[in-house]
C-alpha cells in the first residue's frame, strides 16, 4: 500500500496522565486531558470518536463502542519533560541524560561574558513566570536598557525585552550569541526571546523565537528528507531541530494560525511528512494555570479536526499526539511528566487498541516504516498493527 501523505499533529502539551516516574519530577497526579474534561467548556466529540477516551488507564469520559482510529498512549524513555526531549524523541532520538537546568540561576561566568559580548547588563536571572518577571523586571528594564533574563523548571535561557528598547531582530541576535556560548554544561535545551510591547502592564507580542540546541545525531527528519522524501515543519518544528534536515520554516503566531497552515499544506501535492507544533495549549493555558482556557483550546482544535479529516485523500494518515504535559490544574505552571495520546487516522488505518508504548519514539518508527525508510532511530514501529 503506497502511503504518500503523513501529518502528524503535536498537541504541545496534551499528556493523559502522570508517568510511573512523575513523583520523581514532582508531577504525582498530573492529567491534563483530566483537568480540561472537568470544564463545562470542553467538547472534544471528533478525538472521542478517534478513540481518545478508549485509550488504556483514561478512566474519566466513557469511550465509544466503535472508534475510528487506532489508539494508545506513550511514555517517554528520555529523562526531561520538556519540549525539545519530547520531540526529539517522537523522531527517535532518545536523551539519556537530562538537559540542564538552572534552578538558581546561570553563574556569574557566563552572565559577565554575555554582557560583555551584548553590550547590555542582565536583570532576575533566577526561575520566573514569563508574564509575571515582565511585570516585576519591565520598568527597570525601560529605564536602564538591561535585559530580563531568567528560566523555569524546563532547559531553558529566556531574553524578555521591550521591542521599543530591543527591536526583535537585535533581541534575536542576543540569542544567537547566548546559543553560541551554552554549550557544554551549560548546554540548555532553548534559548528563548521573549519580546514584549505596551505600557505597564505590559503585553508579550507574538513575536517568540526559540534557538535549540542541535540534535546530536540525525533523526526521523533527517532520514526522510536524504530519502528526498519532503518534511514540511509547521509552528515551531523547525526551531526545536535547529533546522537539522529541514528547508523552510513555516512559524506560526497561534494554534489558529498552525491550523490554517496545516489545512493549506493538505491541499498540495507533497509527498512525505506534514509536521505541526501546535503550542498555544502549553504557552497560553498549561504554563499560567488556566484550565477553562485549556479546555476551550482544545474544544477549538476538535471542532478544526472535523473538519480537517474529510479533506484528507484515500491513502494519507494522521497522527495527533503531544510532547509531555503541563497540567494547568497543579500549583505548579511548569511541564508535567506524563503519557502522550496516540491517534492514528486514514481510510486505510485499522481502528485496533496500540496499548501503552515503552517510548514516543514508536511514532517516527512507525513513520519511517511507512514510507519504507530504513531509518537508525530508537523506537518500534507498529505499521503491520495499523495497515
Amino acid at each position: 500500500m503506497d502511503i504518500k501523505r503523513v501529518f502528524l499533529i503535536v498537541l504541545d502539551s496534551v499528556g493523559i496522565g502522570e508517568l510511573p516516574d512523575a513523583a520523581s519530577y514532582g508531577d504525582e497526579g498530573s492529567n491534563t486531558l483530566k483537568a480540561c474534561n472537568s470544564r463545562p467548556e470542553f467538547s472534544v466529540l471528533n478525538l472521542k470518536k478517534a478513540g481518545l477516551f478508549n485509550i488504556d488507564g483514561v478512566d474519566f469520559e466513557e469511550g465509544v463502542s466503535s472508534p475510528s482510529g487506532a489508539y494508545g498512549k506513550c511514555a517517554e524513555s528520555s529523562k526531561g519533560k520538556d519540549t525539545t526531549t519530547g520531540h526529539w524523541e517522537i523522531c527517535g532520538l532518545i536523551s539519556e541524560k537530562a538537559m540542564p537546568t538552572f534552578p538558581n540561576g546561570f553563574p556569574k561566568e557566563f552572565l559577565d561574558e554575555f554582557s560583555a559580548r551584548t553590550g547590555r547588563k542582565v536583570l532576575c536571572n533566577k526561575p520566573y513566570s514569563g508574564t509575571k518577571v515582565i511585570a516585576d523586571y519591565g520598568k527597570e528594564h525601560l529605564e536602564t536598557g538591561a535585559l530580563i533574563v531568567y528560566t523555569s523548571a524546563d532547559s531553558v535561557f529566556q531574553i524578555a525585552a521591550h521591542e521599543s528598547i530591543v527591536p526583535p531582530e537585535q533581541l534575536y541576535e542576543y540569542c544567537r550569541i547566548a546559543r553560541e556560548m551554552l554549550q557544554g554544561d551549560l548546554a540548555v535545551g532553548r534559548v528563548i526571546a521573549r519580546p514584549f510591547e505596551g505600557e505597564y502592564p505590559f503585553k508579550r507580542t507574538a513575536r517568540r523565537h526559540d534557538f535549540s540546541l542541535l540534535p546530536p545525531k540525525d533523526t526521523l527528519i533527517d532520514y526522510l528528507s536524504k530519502s528526498g522524501l519532503d518534511v514540511i515543519p509547521v509552528g515551531k518544528i523547525f526551531d526545536i531541530f535547529a533546522g537539522k534536515g529541514l528547508k523552510k520554516a513555516n512559524p506560526t503566531v497561534s494554534n489558529a494560525d498552525g491550523m490554517k497552515k496545516t489545512l493549506e499544506f493538505s491541499k498540495t501535492d507533497f509527498h512525505g511528512l506534514c509536521f505541526t507544533n501546535l503550542v498555544d495549549f502549553d504557552m497560553l493555558f498549561g504554563h499560567r494555570n488556566d484550565v477553562p482556557g485549556y479546555a476551550k483550546a482544545l474544544t477549538e482544535f476538535d471542532k478544526w479536526f472535523g473538519e480537517f479529516l474529510p479533506t484528507l485523500h484515500e491513502s494519507d494518515i494522521v497522527i495527533v499526539t503531544a510532547d509531555h504535559g503541563c497540567d494547568p490544574s497543579t500549583p505548579s505552571t511548569d511541564h508535567s511528566r506524563e503519557y502522550i495520546p496516540l491517534l492514528v487516522l486514514g481510510k486505510k488505518v485499522k481502528p485496533v487498541n496500540l496499548g501503552v508504548r515503552k517510548t514516543y519514539a514508536d511514532i517516527g518508527k512507525t513513520i519511517a516504516d511507512i514510507f519504507g525508510v530504513n531509518a537508525d532511530i530508537a523506537g518500534e514501529s507498529f505499521k503491520d498493527e495499523i495497515l
